[in-house]
């Protein structure tokens, strides 16, 4: 019984010591953990503030040998954009200066230089109006102004180019910021941020007398250059850079709050953008599908035809959002069908709103439509010449085998009539013989007869002029010839 006692107690002090051992390990677990991310993630011991500040701070004078790369730059990133080529237009940014002053301009807030503040606000004013005329002249003396993609593209941004800028102004200072500048990041964020195209996209909206383009250009690079520059103070800032430290603090105070404040007031038309963008996106989705489920599952009874590249989605920002969809052919859709079409839009959550246009051969709802059809028409004119040009050409070849197969001598009916007509025929063959005078060829039916010995001269002759004339008339041709063959 005393035995039994002692290993009641003994059981509950081995529960509690293994329960101890539980959360022991538990505890070196997340210990383990903690020190694995802390050494994976941790920046500040690996950093050179020093060094980094001075590095900084020399990329931002903007004379002598920067000032004419940043003009070259300017005119590659402009050749590229008019040409729209992606390549010219990457190199143009890897080449560009203009990075060096926001990173002066974050750097200095983060540690309250107000004086290098001063520099980098100087340098990016000069570096962003030189930039600006630059792009201007050439877009507005060169005579090729097409509005390529590459420069539509910078005209309207949205909270997409927010978060490009921000995590590319990330990754930079923190390149920049280790012992060992890594050169493939700060090359990959100028590629990714694209601080010099929005500039040259500006220069041309002015150039050719469209200021909504210059907006959105200009809107797009402040975007790039405050978040860079927002990257580069909340870096700066984590890694304890130290400060500079003047009598008036509440100076600095202040221009923390502005600079936090315009911050906000450009996210907030980006922001809206985004959403428009966001909304269109799923406008053209709901369309697609509703197309795949309607149209395009419809099978025509005679000659009608859906004709999918032409069909137009159009959002329009949300204002008169339509569908256009073309059919060709006579065949017209039944009114009940569009219909019932026009019902299952309305089931679509974002094409409510949308007017569903239906265009059928030749009629349609509006003059517009008309119009429409007609500048196909002009488009497609060179096309349709050709097609025009090989239906002539396959006319008259076709009427060529025509007047050669009306051309070809039915010779056994010939040859039997003949021994009937003409006693003294004893043989009767019949070839084409090609011939020309040098200026054309021509293409002779040529009869070759034997007549029967015996008989004279006179007769001979009478008889052949006979079937020559009747083979001319029977055959009605009269370029026949006929030879006489002797045996």
């Amino acid at each position: 019984m005393e035995e039994n006692l002692n290993q009641d107690n003994i059981t509950p002090t081995s529960d509690k010591e293994q329960g101890n051992e539980v959360k022991k390990d538990f505890k070196g677990l997340l210990g383990s953990i903690r020190k694995f991310l802390y050494n994976l993630l941790e920046i500040r011991s690996n950093t050179d503030p020093a060094s980094t500040k001075d590095s900084i701070i020399a990329d931002i004078p903007f004379k002598g040998h920067t000032s004419w790369i940043l003009v070259c730059s300017i005119f590659i990133a402009s050749v590229g954009l008019n040409a729209n080529s992606t390549a010219v237009v990457i190199g143009a940014m890897l080449i560009s200066p203009l990075m060096g002053p926001i990173l002066g301009m974050g750097m200095s807030l983060a540690i309250n230089d107000i004086d290098t503040l001063r520099r980098s606000l100087k340098n990016f004013t000069v570096m962003v109006v030189l930039s600006v005329v630059t792009a201007f002249l050439f877009f507005y003396f060169f005579p090729l102004r097409d509005e390529s993609s590459e420069l539509l593209a910078r005209t309207k941004p949205d909270i997409r180019d927010v978060l490009i800028a921000f995590f590319g102004g990330l990754a930079l200072v923190i390149a920049r910021a280790k012992r060992g500048t890594i050169a493939s990041v700060i090359f990959g964020v100028a590629i990714a941020t694209a601080l010099m195209p929005p500039l040259c996209t500006v220069g041309f909206g002015l150039a050719i007398g469209k200021p909504l383009y210059a907006a959105g250009a200009m809107y797009l690079f402040i975007i790039n250059t405050i978040f860079i520059g927002l990257a580069t103070f909340l870096v700066i800032k984590y890694l304890r850079f130290p400060m500079v430290r003047y009598a008036n603090s509440r100076k600095r105070r202040f221009i923390a709050r502005v600079a936090s404040v315009v911050g906000l007031a450009v996210m907030i038309p980006a922001g809206y953008t985004f959403y428009i963008a966001l909304q269109e996106a799923q406008f053209r989705k709901q369309a697609q599908e509703f197309l795949s489920e309607t149209i395009e599952t419809y099978e025509f009874a005679e000659n009608g035809r859906y004709v999918d590249n032409l069909t137009e989605i159009e959002y329009q920002g949300g204002e008169n959002p339509y569908i256009e969809v073309v059919c060709m052919g006579n065949e017209e859709i039944p009114e009940n069908v569009v219909n019932t079409w026009r019902a299952k839009k309305n089931q679509y959550s974002k094409l409510k709103d949308a007017d569903l246009r239906l265009l059928q051969g030749g009629r349609d709802d509006s003059e517009e439509k008309f119009n429409y059809v007609s500048e196909l028409y002009e488009a497609k004119k060179a096309e349709l010449l050709t097609k025009d040009e090989r239906i002539r050409v396959l006319e008259a070849e076709l009427a060529n085998l025509s007047f050669n197969a009306s051309q070809q001598i039915p010779f056994r009916e010939i040859s039997a009539e003949a021994r009937t007509n003409y006693e003294n025929l004893s043989g009767l063959g019949f070839s084409y013989r090609i011939q020309t005078d040098f200026n054309k060829l021509d293409t002779i039916p040529l009869f070759e007869v034997r007549w029967k010995k015996g008989i004279g001269s006179g007769q001979l002759e009478k008889d052949q002029k006979k079937l020559s004339d009747w083979l001319k008339l029977r055959l009605q041709n009269d370029k026949i010839q006929v030879k006489r063959v002797a045996d």
